[in-house]
């Protein structure tokens, strides 16, 4: 089902080289807000090293967000030096295949790593590069999100069952 991730995962630092190695992934797609950032912008404790980690294994990076907050998107991606593209508006193609032209890999060798299933999974799934759901951070969410959600977490329940969870 293009709803349903192909995998997920509590967060982000679950990715570790033997996951990228077990999934042919040789690069990741990044949601910012409450995948990596809380709705503060305080970062997911320890996703600097997580990033150094990757970056030393060869794993190519790239930050995918939707934010309109060209800053706070920014700040991020120059302290984890890593490039980004924002307002990105997932989940249409058109972030996706600038993404993956950054990355410069096939589709089918990019994970796209999110909290949500309307934009990120939805989005990876129509590219068809891995989606991986992640929990989100926290609760708080701006308007649109906190709509979805409900519906989000009966997908994922569905999902979850689907998989004998």
């Amino acid at each position: 089902m293009v709803l349903y991730p192909d995998l997920y995962i509590e967060n982000v630092l679950e990715i570790d080289a033997d996951f990228l190695k077990k999934n042919q992934l040789k690069g990741l797609l990044l949601d910012v807000d409450n995948t990596l950032l809380y709705y503060d912008r305080t970062r997911l404790k320890g996703i600097e090293a997580w990033v150094k980690e990757r970056k030393a294994e060869g794993t190519k990076l790239c930050i995918l967000s939707n934010s309109d907050k060209k800053d706070k998107v920014q700040l991020l991606a120059e302290d984890l030096g890593i490039p980004f593209i924002y307002f990105a508006k997932k989940p249409l193609k058109s972030g996706f295949k600038r993404a993956q032209k950054i990355l410069g890999l096939e589709a089918c060798h990019i994970g796209v790593v999110g909290d949500q299933i309307f934009t990120d999974v939805l989005g990876a799934n129509r590219m068809k590069m891995k989606s991986i759901l992640t929990k989100p951070l926290e609760e708080r969410d701006i308007f649109i999100t906190k709509v979805k959600r409900p519906l989000e977490d009966f997908i994922i329940k569905s999902y979850l069952k689907k998989r004998g969870n």
